[in-house]
C-alpha cells in the first residue's frame, strides 16, 4: 500500500513539473521527397530536437504540393527547391522570408545499355535532344515537384513539347522520387533525379549515371516560415527557431556532415541573417 502511495504521489509531482502541452510541442515542415527520401531529415532532426525540444512533424510532398499545403496554413514552414515558385509564395503575403539553404545537384540516370547514346555527356538538354530523338523511354515525375519543374525546363532548352510526346515515350508517374526511380528501373527508363535520392536508393539494378556536372542540373533549397499574419495558426516562434537553426552555424555544419557512402549530399550556403 505505501509502494503504491509512492507511485501515485511521485506521478502528480511529475504532472506537476511537466509543462502543460510540452509533450505536444511540434512543428509542420512542408517539404519535398527529396529530403526525405534522402535520409536527410532522419539525420538533421534528431541534432534539432535535442538542442531544442521542439518535435518536426515533415509532410513530404513534390514541391508544388507542398507549398499548397503550406498556401492553405497546413504548415508552420515550407522547405523546398524551386526557387521561382518560392519567391511567389513570398509575393503573394503566404511566407514571410525565403533563405538559401543548401544545395546538391540533379543527375540524369538511365539504363546501362544506354539506348539514346547520351553517356558521359555533360550538357543536359542535348542530352534530353538526344532522348527525344531516339524516342527512348524517359520517366517523368510528374508531379509539380521541383525535380518535375527543373525537368521540364531542360526540355524546353532542348526545344522539346513532350506534351506531345505523353503517353509514348515519355511517361509521368505522379509520384515522389523513391517510386519513380522504381518505376524506371522497371521500365528500363531515363530519369532524373537528385543526387542524394540517387545516392540513397537502394534497389538501382542496371540504372546508372549517364549525365551530370552540367550547370543547368543545379539544385538550391530554401526555407520559409509561412505567414502567421495570413494564417493565425502557424506556430511562428517554433517555426523560426528551426529556420535560425538551419541557417545557423550548427545547423549548417550538421547538413554538411550528411554523407552517404563517404560522399557529400547536400551543400550549406546559407548567408548570415544578422
Amino acid at each position: 500500500m505505501i509502494t503504491r502511495r509512492l507511485v501515485l504521489i511521485a506521478g502528480i509531482l511529475l504532472s506537476l513539473a511537466t509543462p502543460a502541452g510540452a509533450a505536444d510541442r511540434f512543428i509542420t515542415v512542408a517539404s519535398t521527397t527529396s529530403t526525405e527520401n534522402s535520409g536527410l531529415f532522419t539525420y538533421l532532426l534528431p541534432l534539432f530536437i535535442a538542442e531544442t525540444g521542439i518535435e518536426v512533424r515533415v509532410v513530404a510532398q513534390g514541391t508544388g504540393q507542398a507549398i499548397e499545403t503550406a498556401r492553405r496554413g497546413d504548415a508552420d514552414v515550407l522547405f523546398v527547391h524551386h526557387k521561382p515558385s518560392e519567391e511567389k509564395f513570398v509575393a503573394e503575403g503566404e511566407g514571410v522570408a525565403r533563405f538559401d539553404v543548401m544545395y546538391n545537384d540533379f543527375v540524369l540516370v538511365g539504363p546501362t545499355a544506354d539506348p539514346a547514346g547520351i553517356r558521359g555527356m555533360t550538357d543536359a538538354a542535348a542530352a534530353m535532344a538526344k532522348i527525344a530523338v531516339a524516342r527512348a523511354p524517359f520517366l517523368s515525375r510528374g508531379d509539380d515537384s521541383g525535380t518535375h519543374l527543373a525537368e521540364l525546363a531542360l526540355w524546353k532548352g532542348a526545344g522539346i513539347d513532350v506534351k506531345a510526346a505523353s503517353g509514348g515515350w515519355y511517361r509521368e508517374a505522379g509520384s515522389g522520387m523513391g517510386a519513380t526511380l522504381n518505376t524506371g528501373r522497371e521500365m528500363q527508363a531515363y530519369v532524373l533525379t537528385d543526387r542524394a535520392t540517387w545516392a540513397s536508393f537502394k534497389t538501382k539494378g542496371d540504372l546508372a549515371v549517364q549525365v551530370e556536372g552540367d550547370p543547368a542540373l543545379f539544385n538550391q533549397y530554401g526555407v520559409i516560415l509561412v505567414n502567421p499574419k495570413r494564417h493565425p495558426t502557424v506556430k511562428a516562434a517554433d517555426g523560426q527557431a528551426f529556420i535560425d537553426w538551419l541557417l545557423s552555424g550548427k545547423g549548417q555544419t550538421a547538413i554538411a556532415g550528411y554523407r552517404i557512402d563517404g560522399q557529400q549530399m547536400f551543400f550549406p550556403n546559407a548567408r548570415p541573417t544578422g
